[in-house]
């Protein structure tokens, strides 16, 4: 391989074996040279200043804090590329995907370098160039790993044209796991790292840019990105700790602390502010928000964004709560600037729709709104813990991949601590058997209707099922959701007689057609994401059966968006004989279409096929499917574009 001056050269496997055999030796790569961090020139760096002193101090007189957030996954946000953090395969892997050239992959020691086609060239596509750079920062490590490239112009970054899945264990193109318009092209912006991703995946990151962020003026300014830390570290949350640490050099003033009970008032504790301000904590990065005017958005360029713990977060930013402020300044420049804003992030009511927003459902909903006493106040800390507890026996990996839920706050007892008089008998209130789903309280009140990384997160506005929801807004219902198989029209008498929820103005469909067959056909690209994924979910699956979800899985693999088809494959192989299914949501269209009929065909000949008659799953009483009125709801599908801002 040349470095990054030209192209990357494979020698053959075979070639290799036989030199290392005749050898009698190891083939040894060139391993890179330690290099400080202040003499890198070519990708952002971590400095100290601004009283930030970096997680490594806090290690000694917080042993046990720090190992729990060295291993959560706010740590690993960002990552400098190494052999320890890559999670892929560079061992001269090339890898294809339908939305361009090959990508070339090598390994170089401790340095990482890829080859694929130039994003910049403004030439004929059939004279586009291939180019070869360095891969020196990865974003993400739980779900998947996106890799950053220097490009050679100061610290300013772009990204590989294709990601990798760390649970798949492949790489897709980049446009393909991200939901968006399939007629809308996912470019590659240089420094689109600096300006954007930095504000969420890092602490203290200052872009600084010489300009405002224009990806066309990249290469007209300066860009000195620097970082306080990678990832989301201890001064994320606990604010700066300079003061912190030189106030307790001295033991004595730290025991004297510790006796008195006393709280120290050179750094904050989240867990011990009001309410409101310590979710805030949470909310600078778990919120759609924007700046309030340009000025703001130039001050955090040159010296990062001024929200501190502790302070009033809608002090420094504009929190997007379009359930009460749709009417707003903001909201509607947000809609000016992009018509679709609203629509990406929210769905019709103001409900978040979006993963990693959970800031944002927390406030609209009653337990945080409505409450008039502190001990009852709903935050993210009364069921999430910024730290593993001594009392809980998990690893500290399982209490990460379990969203540092609290011990124990993964079941009912996280509602009850406050809805206490409901513990005696929870059946009471769910009428579902005590140990099956429905009488979850997550499953009714916090239901699985927010997306983000191919996958369906619970919303995090309480709220309570009803069949409204459904008929007039569009969003997917609680009951509809675990019982796939039944009509809005089934939900909404449930409720009414169970509850005395009124029960809406209902079309025919949505008395006629299992709920969750109206969504993965006639809904918006959203929604059939949505409903692909409940499919695949064990409760569902349980409550409704399985055989009849086949060629409406199948069905989907031909959907036109990337990511609804990846969720129905998955939730496909979840069915039983389809484990082992060959497809490739990301392959030529033409071997995904042969795969869908192939399902279907087969659905057809086996006798499971026929086990439900059911015409509000759209089989005959011959056990015949219902072919006209799939393609009837087909052409009723809402085709707008969809961007879901993830």
């Amino acid at each position: 391989m040349e470095s990054a001056r030209g192209p990357l050269r494979f020698v053959p496997a075979a070639v290799l074996l036989l030199a290392s055999a005749g050898l009698g030796v190891a083939l040894a790569t060139t391993g890179a040279r330690d290099v400080p961090e202040s003499e890198i020139d070519t990708r952002p760096i971590q400095v100290d200043g601004d009283g930030y002193v970096s997680s490594d101090t806090c290690k000694a007189c917080h042993p046990a804090e720090y190992d729990s957030w060295f291993g959560s996954f706010h740590r690993t946000m960002t990552q400098v590329a190494t052999p320890e953090t890559v999670r892929a395969d560079f061992d001269r892997v090339r890898v294809e995907n339908t939305h361009g050239q090959p990508m070339l992959l090598e390994r170089d020691g401790d340095e990482y370098w890829a080859e694929f086609d130039d994003p910049g060239w403004e030439g004929a596509e059939s004279d586009r160039p291939r180019i070869t750079r360095r891969v020196v920062m990865i974003t993400g490590s739980h779900h998947q790993n996106i890799y950053w490239y220097e490009t050679g112009h100061d610290r300013g970054l772009n990204v590989l044209p294709s990601v990798y899945l760390i649970e798949e264990q492949r790489w897709a193109s980049r446009s393909a796991v991200v939901l968006h318009p399939p007629q809308q092209s996912l470019a590659m912006l240089n420094g689109h790292w600096n300006a954007i991703c930095i504000v969420c995946h890092t602490t203290q990151g200052k872009t600084a840019f010489d300009t405002p962020y224009r990806s066309e003026a990249f290469e007209l300014q300066t860009i000195d990105t620097t970082v306080a830390e990678f990832g989301i570290a201890c001064e994320s949350c606990h604010g700066p700790a300079e003061a912190h640490i030189a106030a307790n050099r001295n033991p004595l003033r730290r025991y004297g602390l510790h006796l008195a009970g006393d709280d120290d008032p050179t750094i904050v504790q989240p867990s011990l502010l009001d309410p409101r301000r310590s979710s805030q904590v949470c909310g600078q990065c778990h919120s759609v928000w924007e700046f309030y005017d340009a000025a703001d958005e130039r001050h955090a360029n040159s010296a990062g964004l001024p929200y501190r713990p502790g302070d009033e977060l809608r002090d420094t930013r504009f929190i997007a709560q379009p359930s009460v402020d749709r009417s707003s300044t903001e909201i509607r420049t947000l809609v000016n600037d992009d018509p679709d804003f609203v629509r990406g992030s929210f769905w019709p009511d103001g409900m978040v729709r979006v993963s990693g927003r959970e800031y944002n459902g927390l406030i609209d909903s009653p337990c945080f709104r409505d409450a008039t006493e502190p001990d009852h106040t709903l935050t993210c800390f009364s069921c999430h813990t910024l730290h593993k507890t001594a009392e809980d026996p998990r690893p500290v990996s399982e209490w990460a991949d379990t969203h540092q839920v609290s011990t124990d706050m993964a079941g009912n007892d996280a509602c009850l601590q406050c809805h206490e008089p409901m513990r005696g008998d929870v059946t009471a209130h769910t009428r579902h058997p005590a140990e099956s789903s429905g009488s979850s309280c997550y499953n009714c009140h916090m239901p699985y209707t927010a997306y983000g990384l191919l996958k369906t997160e619970r919303s995090h506005t309480i709220s309570s099922p009803t069949a409204t929801e459904t008929a007039e807004l569009g969003r997917p219902n609680a009951c509809n959701l675990c019982h796939l198989d039944r009509t809005v029209g089934w939900t909404a008498d449930k409720l009414h007689d169970w509850y005395g929820t009124p029960v809406p103005e209902l079309g025919g469909a949505n008395r006629t057609v299992a709920a969750s067959l109206l969504w993965i056909l006639s809904g918006d690209a959203g929604l059939r994401a949505l409903t692909a994924q409940s499919m695949g979910w064990a409760p569902a699956q349980e409550a409704s059966g399985t055989s009849w979800m086949v060629p409406h899985l199948g069905e989907a693999l031909g959907d036109r968006y990337d990511a609804v088809r990846f969720i129905a494959a998955r939730s496909l192989r979840s069915l039983p004989g389809y484990a082992d299914m060959a497809y490739d949501f990301d392959g030529p269209e033409q071997d995904r279409v042969d795969v869908a009929v192939r399902v279907l065909s087969a659905w057809r000949a086996s006798p499971a096929s026929r086990q439900r008659r059911d015409a509000e799953l759209l089989v005959d009483a011959d056990g015949e499917l219902r072919v006209d009125a799939m393609r009837q709801l087909f052409d009723q599908r809402d085709r707008r574009p969809l961007f879901l801002r993830e």
